[in-house]
């Protein structure tokens, strides 16, 4: 296991603990464990990431930390979108959609209001971060 993997375990672990709650940089952020199956292998995968809420709807960035490449779980929901999350305690079975613009930017707009480090990932690549909307079903 390398380091971010060992990483992500110790957050998705705390989440698990702590209904929902963990500390150090995210203790001020509103995370969900999005439980998607690998588009190459077919594996389950669990990753932590940041959401805010649009209504009823979840609503999470392909940000990467701004990074030139989408994280791999972007193409985990492209390829399987029907997918669970984990809000809290709760498991919750949600439909994946890219959204498209211009929703995208004010979702990506209000993400960034909420959580700064939003508005300086746009900075650090040239590509245009997806919007994924997360819809109960």
């Amino acid at each position: 296991m390398n380091n971010f993997n060992d990483w992500n375990k110790m957050i998705i672990d705390e989440f698990r603990a702590n209904k929902g709650k963990v500390g150090g940089q995210f203790e001020n952020m509103h995370l969900l464990l999005l439980n998607t199956i690998g588009a190459k292998s077919g594996r389950k995968r669990v990753n932590p990431v940041a959401y805010i809420t649009d209504s009823d709807k979840y609503v999470i960035a392909a940000s990467k930390a701004g990074a030139d490449t989408n994280p791999d779980w972007f193409y985990n929901i492209i390829a399987h979108p029907e997918l669970e999350v984990e809000v809290g305690d709760q498991r919750v079975q949600v439909s994946a959609a890219i959204a498209s613009e211009p929703e995208r930017t004010k979702l990506y707009g209000n993400m960034a209001q909420k959580y700064p480090g939003f508005a300086e990932y746009v900075d650090k690549t040239s590509r245009v971060i997806p919007v994924v909307i997360l819809s109960q079903r």
